[in-house]
């Protein structure tokens, strides 16, 4: 168990000094996540004191011991001038407030490990003019085309710093948390475990994704592939060559070149397989959805947390650019308060007629595509589910047995509602997104896109997309005044690289905390079975099993 003092002073929150302490609050629970416990007093016995801002003289004084006698201290923020001298730099003016891209120093080390790009805040900082020659520079960032140092670590003194970290939304950011974390495990002299070795039971449609994604990620290595195909395991040797195969599940759960299994079989058999790999003590990644039942869900996170071992769900939408928009829009505010969500998926077309059709495997249309668009619900709306009706229709589609048709709405305990349709004999599509909050609106429009080349022979040939494999178009509508509406076009962020499995490394090698959390996924699971049981009693509300 790692122990981390915490000394707060104040910082620049806006043109005034406050107390950092009141909006250190995101980093603080982040950090206790992570598994380090955090003392807001300076302990003997702590690992590590963590300093927010800039503290009194007498307690810099106590730092200066402190990080002396071997204990690294870490200054978050501008530091006072004898901290800065202990910490070996020469600080010059403070920039204005303005986009800063934290990248790698010379002496990083892992600490900038599957940070997948530059860290972006806003913030003010001060330039550090000097920086001797015993000082370790981890992280830089460029004003007017020179690298100016962010975070350093002065190993005689025990003293480092980070520069950029003195305003509220900056304590609020997961990656700017991350590193913070980082960074503390880098002045105790904790480093990131060894790879871990990747095995996937069942290499179908998805296979590749998590191949590519492992190739690609720093701390991730595919071991070996299990699936009674041989022609699945030649195909996932066309990527990783020297990958193990295995034909039977048990040969997998065996392997002793395996730590974590993707559990990528249909969903009637994730928790039998999830149980089986935990009990052989292998972390599990399960395909979505997490299982059928709250019942299979919780002994698949008891079993988990009784050996001390990683499960998580493989939500990958989660970062879809659209979603990713969608959510920033609503957690900043700009709609006032949300009381009602909409979202839709389908078109007019047979489904597909693999075993996502076949209810008593896929769980039914409601699991099918609400692993998906439900779990968006759930992640967006944290606040409790009073009940969640749903209705279904099955009208024109009956070799496969999914609902042709389905609606879900969920009803939350203050009165918010969101709803949920999935259709394979939409016609007339809706859009994707529709929300609406006390002070503006939001539209997500489907895009139809088509990939235009010559043949061979030089005739058009046409590839048109599904409108489900292009991110939404994102309109939001704002009450102009004088009757009538301004409209705004978002733009979308880049879809991040890798972004579970960067997260699942993290977790396995260092402790970070994962967005993506097996009790969140237990939540999606009772959603979907309380409306799966609404739908069968003729779309009465049902309360979410327990």
């Amino acid at each position: 168990m790692t122990i981390v003092s915490l000394v707060t002073g104040v910082g620049p929150a806006s043109s005034d000094l406050v107390p950092v302490g009141s909006y250190a609050a995101p980093l603080l629970d982040a950090l206790r996540r992570a598994g380090l416990t955090v003392r807001e007093r300076l302990l003997p016995a702590a690992d590590a004191v963590l300093v927010l801002g800039a503290p009194d003289p007498a307690t810099v004084a106590l730092l200066l011991e402190t990080g002396a006698r071997g204990t690294p201290v870490l200054s978050v923020g501008p530091a006072p001038g004898l901290l800065s001298d202990a910490a070996g730099v020469l600080a010059g003016r403070v920039t204005p407030v303005h986009e800063v891209r934290v990248r790698p120093g010379p002496d990083a080390g892992e600490v900038p490990a599957r940070l997948a790009g530059d860290l972006v805040v806003r913030e003010a900082w001060p330039l550090l003019d000097k920086v001797a020659d015993d000082v370790e520079v981890i992280l830089t960032a460029n004003v007017a085309f020179y690298d100016h140092p962010v975070a350093t670590w002065r190993p005689a003194t025990g003293v480092g710093l980070l520069t950029v970290g003195s305003l509220p939304g900056t304590f609020a950011d997961p990656q700017w948390q991350r590193v913070v974390h980082r960074l503390l495990r880098h002045l105790i002299g904790e480093r990131d475990a060894d790879p871990v070795r990747v095995g996937v039971l069942g290499y179908g449609a998805i296979g590749h994704e998590h191949n590519a994604a492992i190739t690609l990620t720093d701390g991730l290595e595919l071991a070996a592939v299990c699936d009674p195909n041989p022609l699945r395991v030649q195909a996932a040797r066309e990527l990783t060559p020297t990958v193990r195969g295995h034909g039977r599940g048990e040969d997998l759960l065996a392997d002793d070149g395996v730590d974590l299994v993707i559990v990528s079989t249909p969903p009637n058999s994730h928790a039998e397989w999830t149980l089986r790999a935990l009990e052989a003590g292998k972390s599990v990644v399960v395909e979505k959805p997490f299982c059928l039942t709250v019942e299979e869900a919780d002994r698949q996170v008891a079993a988990a947390a009784e050996r001390g071992l990683t499960l998580a769900v493989y939500q990958n939408r989660r970062w879809d650019q659209d979603y990713l928009a969608l959510k920033q829009v609503v957690r900043s505010g700009q709609l006032g308060e949300v009381f009602h969500y909409e979202s839709f998926l389908g078109g007019y077309g047979h489904p597909c007629n693999y075993w996502h059709s076949d209810e008593a495997v896929s769980g039914g249309a409601i699991y099918d595509w609400g692993s998906h668009f439900l779990d968006w619900v759930m992640d967006l709306f944290p606040q409790p589910v009073e009940w969640v009706s749903a209705t279904t229709h099955k009208r024109v589609w009956h070799d496969v047995t999914n609902a042709d048709h389905s609606r879900v709405l969920v009803h939350f305990v203050d009165g918010v509602e969101a709803e949920f349709t999935h259709s394979d004999l939409a016609a007339a599509l809706k859009p994707k997104f529709y929300v609406l909050g006390t002070e503006a609106g939001l539209i997500g429009d489907w895009r139809h896109e088509k990939v235009v080349q010559r043949s061979p022979i030089g005739t058009l040939l046409e590839d048109r997309m599904s409108h489900s494999d292009s991110p939404a178009d994102l309109q939001l509508f704002r009450p102009d005044g004088f009757g009538g509406t301004s409209q705004t076009r978002l733009s979308l962020p880049p879809a991040p690289p890798q972004p579970f499995h960067r997260e699942l490394a993290d977790q396995l090698l260092s402790g970070w905390p994962m967005s993506v959390t097996p009790e969140g996924s237990r939540k999606n699971i009772a959603l979907m079975q309380a409306a799966t049981a609404s739908a069968a009693d003729g779309g009465r509300p049902a309360a979410l099993p327990l």
